[in-house]
């Protein structure tokens, strides 16, 4: 896990060249130009536990007005832009219903305007559980490092079809480490919050966190060669915002309320 921690530091310090989003010519053409990037630069995040209720309460804060700028869509699943706030933690793959691996267990709440994945719910409300598209939802999953984008990360994938792993029933069935769980996102000015039963996570209450904000990107494999010849990954990282410890060092505890 410390081998792990050292190498998600390293690839998402925002200083450095390799994470730089305007190197990369295949997210930008895709990616909004008039997006205000206030509205991911984190100023604060907090996660508290209520135990009178039993959940787990996670809200990052903005320079500008969370869940207000998101990507323009590239009218295609291969490219497809996803904005995100992400809460990298300690919790373990397990704790989140998957089976054990390594890697970063992160809450992202994202949204995306060219696929739904999040077949078992109805965001919207509307009848439609298929076109809940640009509505903030939340996924659970698991980075690792990923040196084929600018954001030296990717969400953690494995063959299709693949029988002896153990999935979330909530899985939206795409190959990788990635849970579409459900939970309600609420935005209000600055600040983007969700709520997180203690049962969803076996009741690991007393975790480390750190607070993302991301522009990642979808590749489906259909002309999907990164810039360096390599295949993309599924959902890479290609820009981070802001960190709010500034090196990923998930310094900050859940607190008791």
């Amino acid at each position: 896990m410390k081998r792990v921690l050292t190498l998600l530091c390293w690839a998402l310090l925002p200083g450095m060249t390799a994470i730089a989003a305007n190197d990369c010519d295949s997210c930008q053409k895709f990616k909004n130009s008039d997006i205000n990037e206030t509205d991911y630069k984190i100023t604060g995040a907090s996660v508290y536990h209520n135990k009178k209720w039993g959940q787990l309460e996670f809200e990052i804060i903005v320079q500008g007005q969370a869940g207000r700028s998101v990507s323009k869509p590239a009218g295609k699943m291969n490219g497809a832009p996803v904005d995100g706030y992400v809460f990298p933690t300690t919790l373990s793959s397990e704790d989140i219903g998957f089976s054990k691996t390594e890697g970063i267990v992160a809450l992202a709440l994202t949204a995306h305007a060219d696929f739904d994945d999040t077949p078992l719910w109805d965001e919207d409300g509307d009848g439609d559980y298929a076109n809940d598209k640009i509505i903030w939802h939340p996924h659970w999953v698991v980075l690792v490092e990923d040196k084929r984008v600018p954001g030296g990360l990717s969400v953690k994938e494995f063959p299709a079809g693949e029988k002896s792993l153990t999935l979330p029933k909530t899985n939206p069935g795409m190959p990788m480490y990635m849970d579409s769980p459900g939970f309600h996102i609420v935005t209000e000015g600055k600040a983007i919050r969700v709520v997180v039963p203690d049962y969803r996570v076996r009741f690991k209450t007393d975790f480390k966190y750190d607070a993302v904000g991301a522009y990642m990107q979808l590749a489906t494999g259909e002309g999907g060669e990164h810039m360096t010849g390599g295949k993309m990954p599924m959902l890479g990282v290609y820009k981070v915002y802001s960190v709010l410890s500034k090196n990923l060092s998930l310094p900050y505890q859940v607190k008791q309320r």
